[in-house]
Formats: C-alpha cells, sequence, structure tokens
C-alpha cells in the first residue's frame, strides 16, 4: 500500500517542522519515531518526547485506505536530504516495515506499532484562547529567551514566565542574576493567566514561528499549554513553582540615565572582554562627565581600557558588572541607542528603550 507519494522538497518540509523535539537517545526508542496516521488522502504526523507533542497535517497523494504507523524520524530526515528536491519520494508498507522510494534508491525501514506511540493527553480544561501575530510572539520570545537560567537546581528558573492579564502578553525570563521583560498589547482583553513554559518548549518554539503577521492562537491550563499556528497543534507541559516577582527587582526610578549608542558601546564591551578570562567574566565601568569607560584584567596582570563619548553631568559612577550579561542583552536589541540607568555602584542597573516601556533588562553588578 502507498502511505503518501510527494516531492522532496515538501515531505522534508513538514517532517522538519515537527521532529525537532525528538531527542538522538531515550529510555524509550519508540520516542525517536514519528507517528504517521492516515485518513484517506489526509496524513496527520506527530512528535513527542513526554513533555511535547507536536502534530501537523497535510494533503498528500496516495492509497484511499487507513493506515497508522511508526518509523525512525532521523533516518528518514538523513535519507530525504541526500535526494535532490525535486525527486518524487513513495512511502509504502510492508509488512512490518515501510519503503521509502526514490527514483532508483529504496530503503526499507523497520517500523513500531502506532499503538505504542505515547500521544500527550489533555489533562485539564484550558483557558479562553488568545491570538498575536507569530512575529510579535517570536520578537517577545528573543528579547528574554537568553535570560533564562540553564539547568538550575531553582527548577522555575528554566523557562520564561508567560503572563496575560486585560489585553496586555508579559514576557520574563531571569537565572537569578539578571531579568528580561518584554511585552506586547493584544487585540481582545483576557483574563489573567500566568504559566512558566520550558526552556526546550521555548527554544523550540521560536524556531517554528514566521516572521508573518499571520495569528497564533495560545491557551493554557492547570498543567499544559497549546499552540496552534501554521496547520501545527504544539502543545507542552508546564514547569510548576512559584516564579519570582519580577515587579519588585525592576527599578521604578530612573536616576542616572544615559542614551548610548548601542552598536558603539557592543563593540567597545567586546574589545575589553578580550582580556577577560573563562571563570572570571568582570569589567569595571566608570562613567563621567560626557564619557563612559570600559576596563578589565586577567590573573596574567594584562589589561585593556576602552571608551566611548557620552553625554553626561551627573555624578561620577564606578561599578562593576559580567560582561557577558551586557553583550547578550545588547546583541538581542535593534534599536540605535539604548537608555543605560545605574543608580549607584551597588544598585543593579537597568537597560531600556528611548521612549518604549515595552522592554526592560535588570542586571545585578559585581564585585571587581
Amino acid at each position: 500500500m502507498i502511505i503518501f507519494k510527494a516531492t522532496q522538497d515538501k515531505i522534508l518540509s513538514i517532517l522538519q517542522t515537527v521532529s525537532g523535539i525528538v531527542e538522538k537517545r531515550h529510555t524509550m526508542p519508540i520516542l525517536a519515531n514519528i507517528l504517521i496516521q492516515k485518513v484517506g488522502k489526509t496524513i496527520q504526523f506527530t512528535t513527542s518526547d513526554l513533555e511535547i507533542q507536536i502534530k501537523t497535517k497535510a494533503e498528500l497523494d496516495g492509497d484511499d485506505q487507513d493506515f497508522s504507523t511508526t518509523v525512525g524520524a532521523r533516518k528518514v530526515i538523513d535519507i530525504l536530504r541526500s535526494i535532490s528536491s525535486d525527486q518524487t519520494v513513495t512511502l509504502e508498507s510492508s509488512q512490518n516495515r515501510v519503503i521509502l522510494k526514490a527514483g532508483k534508491s529504496r530503503f526499507t525501514l523497520q517500523t513500531m506499532p502506532a499503538d505504542d506511540f505515547p500521544s500527550v493527553k489533555e489533562t485539564s480544561p484550558f483557558g479562553s484562547v488568545f491570538s498575536v501575530p507569530q512575529k510579535t510572539l517570536k520578537h517577545l520570545i528573543s528579547q528574554v529567551a537568553f535570560s533564562m537560567a540553564v539547568h538550575d537546581i531553582r527548577y522555575y528558573l528554566n523557562g520564561i514566565l508567560f503572563v496575560v492579564e486585560n489585553n496586555e502578553l508579559r514576557l520574563v525570563a531571569t537565572d537569578g542574576h539578571r531579568l528580561a521583560f518584554s511585552s506586547s498589547t493584544l487585540e481582545n482583553e483576557t483574563e489573567k493567566q500566568e504559566v512558566i513554559l520550558p526552556r526546550k518548549t521555548v527554544m523550540e518554539l521560536s524556531r517554528l514561528l514566521s516572521d508573518s503577521d499571520d495569528l497564533i492562537d495560545i491557551c493554557f491550563a492547570n498543567n499544559q499549554a497549546r499552540f496552534v499556528f501554521n496547520d501545527l497543534e504544539f502543545v507542552t507541559k508546564l514547569v510548576e513553582g512559584k516564579f519570582p516577582d519580577y515587579n519588585r527587582v525592576i527599578p521604578k526610578k530612573q536616576n542616572n540615565t544615559v542614551v548610548i549608542d548601542r552598536l558603539k558601546l557592543l563593540a567597545c564591551l567586546q574589545r575589553t572582554a578580550i582580556l577577560t578570562s573563562d571563570k572570571f567574566k568582570g569589567v569595571r565601568i566608570n562613567i563621567e562627565a560626557n564619557a563612559l569607560k570600559v576596563s578589565s584584567s586577567n590573573a596574567e596582570q594584562e589589561e585593556a581600557a576602552d571608551e566611548i563619548d557620552i553625554e553626561y553631568s551627573g555624578p561620577n559612577i564606578e561599578i562593576g558588572f559580567n560582561v557577558t550579561y551586557l553583550i547578550d542583552v545588547l546583541l538581542n536589541m535593534s534599536q540605535a541607542n539604548i537608555c543605560f540607568d545605574l543608580p549607584d555602584s551597588t544598585s543593579s542597573a537597568l537597560i531600556t528603550i528611548p521612549e518604549n516601556t515595552s522592554f526592560k533588562y535588570v542586571v545585578m553588578p559585581m564585585r571587581i
């Protein structure tokens, strides 16, 4: 029986969409497989890692009878990548195997029963659905994702806080040393909901989102979130736990604010960072009348110093930072200028966008 028949580029695009969550090593071998369910000409492709499940459907040529199986996702994708994009690919069933054909090439692959595939079940009712353009959500994620913790024992920091309230969507991420906040206005009001999306979910969602105005429908349950876009359904488990109160972390007053050319500051920090060490990424920043000076040193007693011109007439401030935290935020911004607010030498700094309250970045100082 012919399961489906289509061009290589079409099948490869579909499989790449759902296979990003498939791990190379699994305690359950079937999780390395993709579930293929055929009903007439409609075929549904599903992958899962027990935490995330991605589904997509496509209308493809093939025999009309219903059929379902699972086959190794990576093997099929590797085979398809070795075939030219204009080749017609056919997948046929043969007892407990499938045969993939393209031109004179023929690949026989083992399968596992579709009934053994562990689908993620909806465990509780979802709240009201709200929608945002895909490019908006992708932009919000890019503005905060770099501040997520990685394998932190405080598991609730290994992800992004999503807050929807009235007609605003807010995303917050922190690793305990820095915090990034980004927000956008929704077209319609919805009830307040707060959830923490896991790190893997955030990265995969960002990969799948397009830079288009096409909408993504979002809804949350007590322990799950669902995203529907581009003929795709993305369901994920949530991180349980209490996220820190970000409103207490973000400074309310801006005392000594400097408007700085983002690219000039970025280049200055990148140059100075060269002489920091892998273990100690600290740089010293001195803000004086019309000058911002950056310096660093290392265990070999090597030193770097640089400065840029600024417009500033406030008190002199000397403060230390992990230079990586400053470079990260500047790389993930696109504005020409930034506002850099330094209350004093011991308080957290605040980086914002001039005349824009939708983005805030807080970074703690360090001893140099």
